[in-house]
């Protein structure tokens, strides 16, 4: 049974804030945890970028994050993790270091700098200032998907990617849900067609209920050969996780992607999954830790899908069409 929103807010103490720049062709999102939440994830793309990412493997010392911060801008983004500290630490959030309280930010960015945005922004880039902007938007409940927040700019292989969120519960009670932000070099859907490759995953017509083609085209459809991509994103569940256990929840992540793109984990693709655990329901059985893995797999899957899914084109010359623009909605 799914939770009531599919989305990632369905977790207790989780928010999700986006900044969207429609003429930048670029955002920021960021997902804000009530309390510092055990943390780690896991990057298998070739060409990733981050901030604080190196922490997030289980040998080191930090083990709990404040937030994530998502980004558009290629390396250019790095700076909105700094306005996403800003905000943190005006509330008095951070690890604490003597008398000093360090907000702790991971933070991964995808390539959009070639979608046909205005990205002449002068000495500084804007991220910074968008990251501060999502960090203040940060709600519960319901928020946007498809061209929003690090979704803006966001493309595929084939249709225009974005923001996508799904969740679940467990047989024990015990909520996992994903946030991504599909920008992959790959393909969601099959061939030049308008069916997802996460079609058996998906609940409830999310993303079309369109189910599988007659036949598959499993050829590469790629957005080039000269560009860099990445599809990033968090999976997050309320279960009480050790860091090690949360490294694991974005290994099996890793494998919703590589079930709703094609091909996935590109050379120059940078896919990177940051995984969380807020602590608020105990761990029994330890098979429920396996259903929570195998639930991460498909929440991840299904986001994928739902950020191309939802997504529209950018206002911009030659822009790339959204899955809406080719195939229409289907009817009710």
């Amino acid at each position: 049974m799914s939770p009531t929103l599919n989305l990632l807010t369905d977790i207790e103490g989780v928010t999700v804030g986006h900044a969207t720049d429609l003429a930048l062709g670029s955002g920021v999102t960021v997902i804000i945890f009530d309390e510092p939440a055990i943390a780690s994830g896991s990057l298998l793309g070739g060409a990733p970028g981050g901030r604080d990412t190196a922490l997030l493997d289980p040998s080191m010392t930090v083990q709990a994050v404040d937030a994530f911060a998502l980004s558009g801008g290629s390396a250019f983004g790095l700076d909105a993790a700094g306005g996403v500290q800003a905000g943190l630490r005006e509330i008095g959030r951070g690890f604490q270091v003597g008398k000093a309280r360090v907000p702790i930010v991971p933070q991964a960015i995808l390539m959009d700098l070639l979608n046909g945005g205005n990205k002449d922004w002068g000495r500084h880039s804007p991220y910074r200032d968008l990251g501060y902007e999502a960090f203040k938007a940060a709600k519960t409940g319901v928020f946007a998907l498809g061209t929003v927040g690090a979704g803006t700019g966001a493309t595929t292989g084939t249709l225009k990617g974005g923001i996508g969120s799904a969740s679940a519960k467990t047989s024990a009670g015990h909520t996992v849900a994903a946030l991504v932000a599909a920008n992959a070099l790959g393909s969601a859907t099959v061939g030049e067609g308008p069916h997802f490759w996460g079609a058996p995953f998906e609940e409830d017509g999310e993303f079309g209920g369109l189910g599988w083609p007659a036949d598959f085209d499993t050829r590469m459809h790629l957005k080039g050969v000269k560009v860099t991509a990445t599809t990033i994103g968090v999976i997050v569940t309320d279960a009480a996780l050790t860091k090690p256990q949360a490294h694991r929840l974005s290994i099996m992540a890793h494998d919703g992607l590589a079930r709703a793109i094609l091909p996935a984990h590109l050379p120059l693709d940078g896919d990177t999954i940051f995984s969380a655990s807020t602590g608020r329901r105990a761990l029994g059985d330890p098979a429920e830790f396996l259903e929570i893995c195998h639930l991460a797999t498909l929440v991840t899957a299904r986001a994928v899908a739902r950020g191309v899914y939802e997504a529209t084109s950018l206002p911009v010359p030659n822009a790339q069409a959204a899955w809406r623009d080719k195939f229409g909605l289907p009817a009710k």
